[in-house]
């Protein structure tokens, strides 16, 4: 695979990204929040429960601090193929999606989205620093450092004990 890629930022604050308008939006904006971060896709087998269950979680969580961050991605089996206002319009009209859908990425390969580089460096995977699938998830914490990776087939309600531990909720 090659030598690890230098990341020298320590908090997914000190990046900006894309908004689906193609609009700067600096994550620094997400200080103090718990945050859950997806690559995600339209076409795939895990859409419709991930999707589903995103928003459940999000609803539940986002007065007490979670936001979700979602990055449509076309990487594998190219299962996000319109645009990332598509992308944007789909999880908005089909899911009730109220989180952040972000300009489509590359999260494996030479053109990884830097935030993906800090992620992959601070928490890999199965599969070292690539990313598995559609659906990986990042759980971020209020200071914005790596706090756990979960792989595509570990669904958002599977992790809501962990995302309430982020939070500071009761349990």
């Amino acid at each position: 695979m090659g030598a690890s890629e230098s990341v020298p930022q320590k908090s997914i604050h000190e990046f900006t990204v894309k908004d689906y308008k193609n609009q700067d939006v600096d994550l620094s904006m997400y200080k103090g929040k718990a945050l859950l971060v997806v690559n995600v896709a339209s076409k795939c087998g895990l859409t419709d429960s991930n999707y589903t269950q995103l928003t459940d979680i999000y609803n539940k969580y986002k007065d007490q601090g979670l936001e979700i961050l979602a990055f449509p991605c076309n990487q594998f089996l190219s299962q996000e193929p319109g645009t990332s206002q598509d992308a944007q319009e789909f999880a908005c009209t089909r899911y009730k999606a109220e989180y952040p859908i972000f300009q489509k990425v590359h999260v494996n390969g030479p053109k990884t989205e830097p935030v993906y580089k800090f992620l992959k460096t601070n928490k890999s995977g199965f599969l070292g620093n690539r990313i598995k699938w559609n659906f990986t998830k990042f759980l971020v914490d209020k200071d914005g450092h790596v706090l756990a990776r979960y792989g595509p087939s570990t669904t958002p309600l599977a992790i809501e004990a962990d995302i309430k531990k982020a939070l500071g909720v009761d349990m």
